[in-house]
């Protein structure tokens, strides 16, 4: 068998085991799959450096498929590379508890770099783990010692280049100038509804050209000659990412459906699969069929990335003689541990500090300490820095002159922000932050969602978090984004009542590493409560704690969170001077204290007790499950206005005197 022969036979093995998933699960994608895999087949098998039995090696190229209807696809390349993925799960394609879902997930299959499929997702993701790359090779690449150096690789759709997301992702990568980021753009002019005639005919070489891209083609996607060329054309290139443009043929091979939409999301059926393997020349009628060349070719993968990998083990020892500090704090940030003591000065940040801070000043005194000992931490604004108070002082702006700054610069690009985030958090190395108003994450829904359910570390801070912030007015005024975020599984969502909860909640999203944190802060000021008199801010691990409490039996609760707290405890002392024994709650996260025993929640919030008042600027939606049936819930179930805060808050009773009210009305009718 010529070499040539054998390449053939490889690809059609890639597309018979995508073809044979779907047919057998009766649904997915298996057009993608058959126009990309000469694509694939020469970026994996003569380009891609990894090691398919250390999946997690820190030097290996990353690989998305950023299209991610193709995952029958990738699940093969795993497969057949040596993954610890059997050909049994490819068997089971979309099956309950099968390791190959619809589209791939980060942390089920070995081998998959990052869970994708809403289109435009990996793509920016990609983005980000080449800025990490870049970012840890300046940190401690030193001459003769290339310990950080590889590729990241995607292969793209037209549905992905429809998509925004990746607008601004590919604009800041071009500004950026990620040269060692390489897309392999599956050009196949179809999508669901038909041709992509009818939606997208946009010159997308010249777009990419003005973005700062090297553009590569027109090529032959299916030949691949071409296709090798291509990526040596783009590894050659030193100051630009590159796009790939390779014309395929969806469904290829296919007598009656090549080319068509209906090959982009539905099976063949058994007779077309059978008559595109003859027309392939497929001799196996068998279904998952694998010749043992082609395992044997593909299997080459494992041992040329154990020696590749050797190589960097090697590498890094004699590195770790040279530069012994370098290296014991690269290995930290790979790991994502936080070096000894990283915490110790925060709880007396704001010892000596009276005057009344917005939360979002204290975050950046603590982020700005965290980041004196913890060097991993890295991340920037969408173009808000100065007012979300995020800048990390001394540490320099990361740009294409100078890649070691750790401020970031996003732009305003908060969907791509967000995303790129993740694909920090996604590389390894860096603890990633991103930053904007509260107002603005219902541009970030998507990747934040994705970072859930990818239980990865990210922190998302988000400032001007309320109607307080006045004048700017609704469009600027959060009011329903709360409850958007809270609805997130594995998202915890912190609302600091002030500068010690604050130094509290940082610590939390730093020492959490199976999911992102939400910060939400303050642009108006707050009082720094008097610890002394009232309950420690470390209460705020557990999620909720009695903040303060009068002598005696209480007969309510006041619940509160972020700015609302200090008008809880001015409710308290209220009710104290007519005779009322108050307890008042901070919850400023509803995720961590639902995590609590019972025991102690119900210590917080005694069943018993049911006469409770809530106060929160921002959607009444989900406090039913804390004051109960018999409650009541004072927030905002309309837009703000332009006005200052201070008027904009009593106009809406947001205030103590109407707690209070409240609170007395509760207890007269219970009384009744």
């Amino acid at each position: 068998m010529t070499t040539s022969a054998l390449d053939e036979l490889c690809i059609n093995t890639i597309r018979f085991l995508a073809v044979d998933a779907v047919q057998k699960a009766n649904s997915g994608h298996p057009g993608a799959p058959m126009g990309m895999a000469p694509m694939a087949y020469v970026l994996w098998h003569r380009y891609l450096k990894h090691n398919p039995k250390d999946p997690k090696w820190p030097d290996r190229d990353r690989f998305i498929l950023s299209a991610g209807h193709a995952s029958a696809m990738l699940y093969a390349l795993l497969y057949l590379t040596g993954y610890d993925l059997s050909l049994k799960e490819i068997e089971n394609f979309r099956q309950w508890h099968s390791q190959t879902p619809g589209h791939p997930e980060y942390g089920l299959a070995p081998g998959v770099e990052a869970t994708t499929g809403p289109l435009g997702q990996g793509f920016s993701n990609g983005v980000g783990m080449a800025i990490a790359e870049r970012w840890l090779a300046e940190h401690y690449n030193r001459p003769g010692y290339e310990i950080i150096n590889h590729y990241t690789y995607a292969i793209i759709s037209d549905g992905d280049l429809m998509e925004g997301v990746s607008s601004e992702a590919a604009s800041l990568a071009g500004h950026l100038k990620l040269a060692k980021l390489i897309y392999l753009y599956d050009d196949n002019d179809i999508s669901i509804e038909g041709s992509t005639d009818i939606t997208f005919t946009e010159n997308v070489a010249q777009r990419f050209q003005a973005y700062g891209w090297q553009v590569i083609g027109p090529i032959d996607g299916m030949d691949i000659a071409s296709v090798d060329e291509a990526i040596v054309t783009a590894r050659q290139e030193s100051g630009r990412p590159s796009l790939i443009i390779a014309k395929t043929i969806i469904g290829y091979g296919s007598p009656n459906k090549q080319g068509t939409a209906v090959t982009h999301g539905e099976p063949l059926g058994e007779e077309e699969v059978r008559l595109t393997k003859k027309h392939l020349g497929w001799q196996y009628p068998e279904p998952f069929t694998v010749p043992p060349e082609v395992l044997s070719h593909f299997r080459q993968a494992v041992e040329r990335g154990q020696r590749q990998q050797q190589e960097w083990r090697a590498r890094f020892k004699a590195y770790r003689q040279a530069y012994p500090q370098e290296a014991r704090r690269l290995e930290q940030d790979l790991k994502g541990d936080l070096p000894n003591g990283w915490n110790s000065e925060l709880a007396d940040l704001f010892k000596s500090q009276d005057k009344a801070m917005a939360t979002r000043e204290a975050s950046s005194r603590v982020m700005n300490a965290i980041a004196l000992k913890v060097h991993s931490l890295m991340g920037g604004a969408g173009d808000l820095a100065p007012s979300t108070k995020t800048i990390l002082k001394d540490k320099g702006d990361y740009q294409a002159d100078d890649y070691r700054g750790h401020n970031m610069h996003f732009g305003v690009r908060e969907h791509a922000m967000a995303a790129i985030a993740s694909g920090l958090a996604l590389h390894g190395g860096i603890i990633p932050y991103t930053a904007t108003f509260l107002i603005f994450y219902d541009y970030m829904r998507p990747p934040v969602r994705l970072a859930a359910f990818m239980g990865i570390r990210v922190i998302y801070i988000f400032s001007h978090d309320s109607v307080g912030l006045g004048e700017d007015g609704p469009t600027h005024q959060p009011v329903e984004q709360l409850a958007g975020l809270r609805s997130v599984p594995n998202l915890v969502v912190l609302r600091p009542a002030d500068a010690t909860e604050t130094a509290e909640a940082w610590q939390v999203a730093l020492e959490r590493r199976q999911g992102p944190t939400a910060l939400v802060l303050t642009r108006q000021k707050l009082p720094i409560l008097n610890r002394e008199e009232l309950a420690p801010a470390s209460g705020l691990r557990r999620g909720g704690y009695i903040l303060w409490q009068a002598d005696g039996q209480p007969d309510v609760i006041l619940i509160a969170t972020g700015s609302e707290v200090p008008i809880a405890l001015e409710t308290g002392r209220i009710l104290k001077e007519s005779g009322v024994v108050s307890r008042v709650v901070s919850l400023p996260s509803w995720e961590l204290f639902d995590a609590q025993p019972a025991e102690y929640r119900h210590s917080i919030l005694p069943p018993s007790l049911r006469v409770r008042v809530s106060i929160e600027a921002a959607s009444p939606m989900g406090w039913e499950r804390y004051v109960g049936q018999d409650g009541t819930i004072i927030g905002l179930d309309r837009f703000g206005v332009s006005a200052p805060g201070r008027v904009i808050y009593q106009q809406f009773g947001l205030t103590a005197e109407h707690m209070a009210d409240e609170a007395q009305r509760l207890l007269h009718r219970r009384q009744r």
